[in-house]
């Protein structure tokens, strides 16, 4: 088989390397998950066919490629869009509850600001959206979120304006941009990496995989930087075995690091306990929110990574998590969007009364002034 079945996927900085200073961050990401290498061996499948078996089962969970009978589908969407009302249709609601306090925007990239496409290198958000996530980030502070490498996403995004957390939250930085709501008058400018010695050991997995993928038509090795995602969109379901056995094969070799599913993608990640709800806690210190009372948080995901920032949101009890889904799915977020442009077309016609709900100095919050 030919190299053309892998395409790896790399890119080189468009932030500003001036500003790649650490700053020391708020809270320690409170070093590695302790998992004996015997328990890595059996959550990772790597034990005999049926343990495999079992595994492509759930990437068949997550990634279905089967669409239920309409009146199945029907009925179950009806009861969970009770659950999960659209955002734009529970406005006025939303505006109610975030009337009085500073609202903080955090956004995931791909499936929210773009389309979900076969070619990853090829997920760009449209003029519209970008034109909206400025308008957002004048009247909030917004950070992307993302498990995407952070320069990639930066490039397909191109605000110097924003906070970017790149890896699923392991890669962090402010604005390269003067902003009124950046922190560069405290001094050093925000950049965390709480996973910065597991950078060759990504780097040896990637080469692993993409040697691996070559036997598999369609197959995908993403580096982004502190994780490797190998995606499967493009690859026949009769072959998701063999995919699975040949990542299997090179992740038995690497006991701290650990595997998590996506939408037709498997992730390798470093097993720290940092994910995207520890990103959003970060950057809502770095902020200057951490423990204020009068902060709405509004995060907007679309995938299974994100449960865990829709999570941190419900357990602080403010604000509120955004699912973008055409499909019911088990999710702890409050509201849902159907796709990616119902963000785009519905938030600007919003944003100027959003505006009305945040206060006229951000003194008004103690916390901040601390």
């Amino acid at each position: 088989m030919t190299q053309q079945n892998v395409v790896p996927s790399k890119t080189k900085s468009g932030i500003n390397r001036d500003l790649a200073v650490a700053q020391k961050p708020p809270a320690a990401p409170g070093g590695y998950i302790p998992i004996p290498r015997r328990r890595v061996l059996k959550n990772l499948e790597i034990n005999g066919g049926q343990r495999i078996n079992a595994w492509v089962d759930s990437m068949r969970a997550s990634s279905p490629t089967h669409a239920k009978s309409t009146s199945s589908f029907a009925e179950e969407h009806s009861s969970w869009i009770l659950r999960h009302p659209s955002a734009l249709d529970m406005f006025e609601q939303i505006m109610d509850a975030s009337r009085g306090k500073q609202i903080v925007m955090f956004l995931d990239y791909d499936g929210t600001l773009s389309p979900i496409v076969d070619d990853p290198d090829r997920a760009f958000m449209s003029d519209s959206m970008r034109k909206t996530v400025r308008k957002l980030a004048r009247c909030f502070p917004t950070a992307i979120v993302t498990g995407r490498c952070r320069d990639k996403v930066y490039n397909f995004v191109r605000l110097a304006e924003l906070y970017y957390a790149g890896s699923h939250g392991m890669d962090i930085q402010g604005p390269t941009r003067d902003s009124k709501y950046s922190n560069k008058d405290k001094g050093e400018p925000v950049l965390f990496q709480p996973a910065s010695e597991f950078l060759p050991m990504i780097d040896e997995v990637y080469n692993e995989l993409v040697e691996k993928m070559k036997s598999i038509p369609g197959a995908r090795v993403e580096n982004n930087k502190f994780c490797v995602s190998v995606h499967f969109r493009c690859v026949d379901e009769k072959k998701w075995s063999e995919l699975a056995q040949e990542v299997r094969s090179v992740l038995k070799e690497y006991p701290k690091l650990r595997l998590n599913q996506g939408r037709k993608v498997l992730e390798i990640r470093p097993s720290i306990k940092w994910d995207k709800g520890k990103a959003l806690e970060f950057l809502l210190e770095s902020l200057g929110f951490a423990n204020c009372n009068d902060v709405f948080p509004v995060y907007i995901g679309d995938d299974k990574t994100d449960e865990d920032a829709f999570k941190k949101l419900r357990d602080r009890g403010q604000g509120f998590g955004i699912l973008v889904s055409k499909f019911p799915k088990d999710t702890t977020a409050s509201y849902s969007l159907q796709e990616p442009n119902e963000a785009s077309d519905g938030f600007p016609s919003t944003i100027g009364g959003m505006e009305t709900s945040i206060p006229s100095s951000p003194s008004t919050f103690p916390c901040v002034n601390e």
